[in-house]
């Protein structure tokens, strides 16, 4: 079950869930839009393995804006700190953004139970695109869970990402065994 606009409100005020910077202009009928943050990134090589570290060109969105170029991958972040201790948060694309052949994520749109930190979003488009630091990029989206928690993400030991940040933050794969 999608929490609804009160919901999320009320998750907020019990703590369950942290939106930082909040403004409740940004709160929808059942989801909270997001913005994009000032620091974009690209892969450095031009192969990216995923049993190495691939290193990362990070790069501050001027404020004339940056023109997005197809057939690149660009990692953005989110301008808002987010933290869910009792929610599933998933990220997705404002309709507005996909309307301007922006998609912001291949495949990492759900978070966790006690994801606590911005957004690295996996952004491509399918021509030129002119983006700005501050424009809204997509919108959270929190659902109930059933059943008690066993491991919240920002507990686990294995988490990649838990390390608090306003950049991007670049494929982990290679820590994965296997």
């Amino acid at each position: 079950m999608i929490l609804t606009d009160k919901e999320i409100l009320a998750q907020i005020a019990k703590g369950n869930i942290l939106i930082e910077p909040f403004d409740r202009a940004f709160l929808g009928t059942n989801s909270y839009d997001v913005h994009l943050g000032k620091y974009l990134a690209t892969y450095k090589d031009p192969i990216i393995d995923a049993r190495k570290h691939n290193e990362i060109a990070v790069f501050e969105i001027p404020d004339e804006g940056f023109v997005l170029q197809p057939n690149t991958l660009y990692l953005g972040v989110t301008q808002e700190y987010t933290e869910s201790h009792a929610h599933v948060p998933f990220l997705e694309g404002k309709s507005s953004v996909g309307r301007l052949g922006i998609d912001i994520h291949a495949t990492a749109g759900k978070g966790d139970v006690g994801f606590c930190n911005t957004w690295t979003l996996e952004i491509s488009v399918t021509q030129q695109v002119k983006v700005y630091y501050g424009m809204p990029i997509g919108q959270l989206i929190y659902f109930e869970v059933k059943g008690e928690i066993e491991n919240l993400y920002n507990k686990k030991s294995s988490a990649k990402y838990n390390e608090r940040t306003v950049k991007p933050v670049e494929s982990m794969m290679w820590k994965n065994k296997w």
